[in-house]
């Protein structure tokens, strides 16, 4: 592959890290190798929100690094990783754990003495692992944001893509105390909510929280599918709650196969725990244990009315609101048009026919938490009856 720094916008400032805590961060030198949702997100924030403005990006596909040219989002591109990046103070890794591993292999007896190498994969003890298993390890400090979007690629990535999110921090056994702390203000910095904690915790935590839940909803679809017949009438009926719990379901099949052989141990053990519980669920199902059906379902519903709403977490939620209204022409327009000339950004609107456990029939996706609170306030105001639907 040939470079393209045809374009470099800045010359290199060669400061290296020896006091972390005192370090301009408006002067270092960054490296993104992986220019899609995250990486291209993190290069906007750390022009937007920290004043960085020396990054070089890199990554396979010429067209993300031309683009963040353009935008003035990096200051070089490449299609290889070179002494721009090895010479840089901080390298984010924004692919997939299995390119990022090769990546880490490259890089560590690379980069110059006191140069950060963290990255952004779902799981975090096989990297970590790995770092801390060369002779020499670099100092790497695993990292995982919880957040995401419902597209991917550097052209649906934005500044604040991270703002009030989790950003977990593994530091492997070479990060000192003040790259640790230095990788923490930049969370900080770009809105996210640094978490320290040991990588195999982090696997186990997201294993349950994600990865199974995945791993679930994928089943759920794949049983309705083998179980429909040739009309297809369970596919026509499986709308309201049966998408809503399974919307996880249309990840990408790829990056979720790399995901599950990176935490296979951990997530064998989930399911298995799982198992145990619908067994014991199962079992239970006779008519002198009513109570203990209730308690099974009034458990879950009591955990999961506590969780918080405004917080980011591993499952992106979708923010919908159902609409009470009455079948006339019209209808969907006016309610259209009193959310446009709110400001609100209608992204997705349908009629909910099979709607047995909502109130109302038509479902409108807006684009955020408080574009919800808005459209429930306009809409409540015109006289309709508006309910926020929370699905995950």
């Amino acid at each position: 592959m040939q470079s393209m720094n045809n374009i470099d916008t800045q010359s290199m400032k060669g400061n290296n890290i020896q006091s972390m805590k005192s370090f301009n961060m408006q002067s270092m030198k960054i490296s993104i190798i992986g220019l899609g949702l995250i990486g291209g997100s993190l290069a906007r924030a750390f022009n937007e929100k920290l004043g960085i403005h020396d990054i070089t990006a890199v990554d396979d596909n010429r067209e993300p690094l031309e683009q963040a040219l353009k935008d003035g989002n990096i200051s070089r591109g490449f299609c290889e990783i070179n002494s721009h990046v090895w010479n840089s103070d901080i390298i984010f890794i924004c692919t997939p754990v299995r390119r990022a591993v090769e990546y880490l292999k490259i890089l560590a007896d690379k980069v110059k003495p006191g140069s950060i190498i963290t990255d952004v994969c779902s799981t975090k003890a096989e990297i970590v692992n790995f770092a801390n298993s060369l002779i020499n390890p670099p100092c790497f400090i695993g990292g995982h944001p919880m957040a995401g979007a419902e597209k991917s690629g550097y052209g649906a990535s934005y500044s604040h893509l991270f703002e009030n999110a989790y950003y977990v921090l593994c530091p492997g056994r070479a990060a000192d105390s003040s790259s640790t702390e230095l990788i923490s203000n930049i969370v900080k910095g770009i809105g996210a909510i640094p978490i320290i904690m040991d990588a195999d915790e982090h696997d186990r935590i997201t294993g349950a929280i994600s990865h199974l839940p995945h791993v679930i909803a994928a089943a759920l679809v794949n049983m309705v599918k083998n179980l429909d017949d040739d009309r297809g009438i369970m596919k026509m009926l499986a709308a309201g709650g049966f998408r809503d719990i399974t919307r996880i379901a249309s990840s990408s099949p790829e990056m979720w196969e790399n995901i599950v052989m990176s935490n296979s141990g951990k997530l064998k053990d989930l399911i298995d725990t799982y198992v145990d519980l619908l067994l014991t669920f199962k079992n239970s199902i006779k008519p002198e244990n009513s109570q203990s059906i209730q308690n099974f379902f009034r458990c879950a519903r009591d955990y999961r009315d506590s969780l918080p709403e405004r917080k980011k977490g591993l499952l992106e939620p979708l923010h919908e609101i159902v609409v009470d209204v009455i079948d006339r022409p019209g209808v969907i327009g006016e309610v259209a048009t009193i959310l446009g000339k709110g400001g609100i950004n209608i992204k997705n609107i349908n009629v909910t026919n099979s709607r047995e456990f909502e109130q109302g029939c038509l479902r409108i996706t807006l684009p955020d938490a408080e574009s919800v609170d808005l459209a429930i306030r306009l809409l409540g105001s015109a006289g309709y009856r508006v309910y926020k639907n929370n699905v995950l």
